[in-house]
């Protein structure tokens, strides 16, 4: 089954969003010292960049985000990865955690992409840590769903998602996207694909699974 067209109600949405964002306080309130310093599936980012950049939107009045993207020279890539680093030295892990779950009820959204993708950008990085440091934790159904639901081309583009001639299918419910080669895997880990990262080895079958292969630490 391909993406479909209806809307979820914002408030499903917004209720999506505030429950993920303290389930993965929780986890990272969690974690070890040593996990925290693990790099993860965002290139180049720990845990802690990560969970940095997950909390900015809270942090960064628009004022101050605009003068960041300036001494960036208005590269929004160069702007979020000089903030990651730097305020995941400024803050404690624990400081990191709490702002997480603090603001499970923020209304903040990226630029583009509406509520939904307010949703995406918490699972995404969610799993960008859970993923690489093998807790096996499992984003609800209807979460991914409503992110599967809004994924199209202009997705895939604008994280570099390379998946021409290629069909992936969820084998723990019922969804596909694309035509080509089938690659198979859980949903939430089809939906990483679709966000530009790469996997651990065992999270994918089919005989193009080794090109998605993330880099051994």
């Amino acid at each position: 089954m391909g993406k479909t067209t209806h809307r979820r109600p914002a408030a499903d949405i917004r209720a999506a969003i505030a429950a993920e964002r303290r389930e993965l306080a929780a986890v990272l309130d969690g974690l070890s010292a040593e996990e925290w310093d693990a790099p993860t599936l965002c290139g180049g980012w720990r845990v802690r960049e990560v969970a940095a950049h997950m909390t900015m939107g809270f942090r960064y009045p628009l004022a101050k985000t605009a003068r960041e993207l300036i001494r960036a020279r208005g590269s929004l890539h160069r702007m979020t990865d000089r903030c990651a680093r730097k305020d995941a030295a400024a803050h404690s892990t624990r400081e990191l955690a709490a702002l997480l779950g603090d603001n499970a009820d923020h209304p903040w959204r990226p630029p583009v992409g509406g509520i939904e993708a307010a949703l995406g950008h918490d699972v995404i990085h969610g799993l960008d840590i859970t993923v690489a440091l093998g807790l096996g934790r499992r984003v609800p159904e209807e979460r991914v769903r409503i992110l599967l639901e809004r994924l199209d081309a202009r997705t895939l583009k604008f994280f570099g998602a390379d998946l021409g001639g290629i069909e992936l299918r969820a084998d723990d419910l019922d969804w596909s996207f694309g035509t080509g080669t089938p690659l198979s895997g859980a949903a939430q880990d089809l939906l990483l694909l679709a966000y530009g990262r790469r996997l651990p080895s065992g999270h994918l079958r089919g005989e193009l699974r080794d090109r998605f292969l993330a880099a051994q630490a």
